[in-house]
């Protein structure tokens, strides 16, 4: 554990640390912004983190969220979603060293640009079938190329009321970053040592949930819909920088 350690500067692992605390708040309060949050940094200062450190920490912290409002979980927009994710992060596996990497982040990142403004402009997109099936496979491509699979999903759910949302979307995406960290086992994109990796970071992305505990009951429907828009939308900025950069 401490050669891990020893592999990033401590200054690099304290940055780290206070991300994924205000990452988890975030999530536990809005529903998702995990991966989002720390993904495009981890990027840059921490590239050991991505993609497989960082699903199994947005993994846990979605399984965190889904348990502490279980009731609220909406099955039928899950399995829906789930057959989508299954179906996109099968894509995004066998197709890793043939798809235009490049091409899918801006496709997917103005995608999402494109469905916030519409929501904005008062289109009411609903969790259909249809609509959670798409957001699932859009959900799994990306997940699983970038640890940043929850904008898809969240505009697809963006009117549930919020408890609703929370818990069916934290079951999602628990059990989508389960399969796709399965999923880059099985081809050898993850480690045992990216594994300790992610676990020296758990008790900070504990304390960021645990933090969000009492604040989540004052987010109405209205506000968590801007919160998730704007999340969204800067997500989906920051891949667009991000991929022209590199």
């Amino acid at each position: 554990m401490a050669a891990l350690i020893d592999l990033v500067d401590p200054l690099s692992w304290l940055l780290m640390a206070c991300l994924v605390v205000l990452a988890a708040f975030l999530q536990g309060v809005g529903g998702i912004g995990f991966a989002m949050l720390v993904a495009p940094i981890a990027a840059l200062i921490f590239p050991q983190l991505v993609p497989g450190p960082l699903l199994a920490l947005g993994g846990s912290v979605s399984l965190l969220a889904a348990l502490r409002e279980r009731q609220h979980i909406v099955p039928n927009v899950v399995v829906c979603a789930l057959g989508g994710r299954a179906t996109g992060s099968l894509i995004a596996v066998l197709g890793m060293t043939q798809l235009p990497i490049a091409a899918v982040n801006l496709g997917f990142a103005f995608a999402i640009l494109g469905a916030v403004a519409l929501s904005a402009w008062g289109l009411r997109i609903l969790p259909s079938t249809r609509n959670m099936i798409l957001a699932g496979i859009a959900s799994g491509i990306m997940g699983t190329l970038t640890s940043v699979g929850a904008p898809a999903l969240a505009i697809a759910m963006q009117n549930l009321a919020p408890a609703q949302l929370r818990a069916s979307l934290g079951l999602i995406l628990f059990l989508g970053a389960s399969l796709s960290l399965v999923l880059l086992m099985l081809v050898g994109l993850f480690s045992l040592q990216q594994a300790m990796l992610s676990i020296v970071l758990y008790p900070f992305m504990l304390l960021g949930f645990a933090l969000s505990g009492q604040l989540r009951h004052q987010v109405s429907l209205p506000l968590m819909r801007r919160l998730l828009l704007g999340i969204c939308s800067i997500s989906a900025l920051v891949l667009i920088a991000r991929t022209l950069w590199h």
